[in-house]
């Protein structure tokens, strides 16, 4: 199991969900969503790169 991918999918969504509350119920702290969104991205980037050694 690619454990970086899971975490950045599931980060990225709930960014997405907190993100879209956050648009109808303003709420403290709503602005991390945002950085859920941007850190579950990354994941799932850093997740599907292949190492340079490795053949595909």
């Amino acid at each position: 199991m690619n454990l970086p991918l899971v975490a950045g999918v599931a980060l990225t969504n709930l960014g997405l969900v907190g993100y879209l509350v956050g648009v109808s119920t303003p709420y403290p702290g709503r602005a991390f969503s945002i950085t859920g969104v941007m850190v579950g991205i990354t994941l799932v980037a850093i997740a599907n790169a292949t190492n340079p050694g490795e053949p595909r």
